[in-house]
């Protein structure tokens, strides 16, 4: 400490070193306190669909997301599609078929991984321009494959679905 004090003109007394240490000290233990609220190390810290309940949705379960339709005025009509994931997980979207029939989508382009958007009909991603129908399918590339689908099951008396 006596080499620092002397060599460096910053530091004028041993008050004034152990102070700055201290505030290193400080501000390292901040930035790695903040990093480790950021997520659970996975990048983009997002969980498993069955980890955290999404807001709005329903309840998470160890089998799948599950969603109250009551909660989604836009699949109240047959070709509504609604966004059901809570932003929780994969990006999940739900199109009404029928009024007993329902689809699910990832909302990940097969193009090169960004979250579609919901449009009139379908999807369409906002980086390269693909469409895809209320099926899934593809309209325009440059995605050559349509949005992975996932497994529904719908619970009439209860008015939700199970996303698996």
């Amino acid at each position: 400490m006596s080499d620092c004090i002397q060599s460096c003109p910053l530091h004028t007394n041993a008050v004034d070193h152990e102070r700055r240490r201290f505030l290193s000290a400080a501000l390292a233990a901040s930035v790695l306190g903040v990093l480790a609220a950021c997520g659970d190390g996975d990048i983009g810290g997002v969980s498993g669909p069955g980890d955290n309940p999404p807001p709005g949705g329903g309840g998470g379960t160890p089998t799948g997301l599950v969603v109250s339709l009551a909660n989604f005025s836009a699949l109240g009509t047959n070709g509504g599609i609604a966004r059901v994931d809570g932003g929780v997980g994969t990006p999940t979207a739900v199109v009404r078929v029928s009024a007993t029939s329902y689809r699910a989508f990832s909302m990940v382009c097969p193009h090169q991984g960004t979250t579609v958007n919901i449009v009139s009909g379908g999807f369409s991603c906002p980086n390269h321009g693909a469409a895809f129908s209320s099926t899934g399918a593809v309209t325009n590339g440059p995605a050559t494959s349509g949005l992975t689908e996932r497994t529904v099951t719908f619970n009439a008396t209860a008015g939700t679905l199970t996303i698996a």
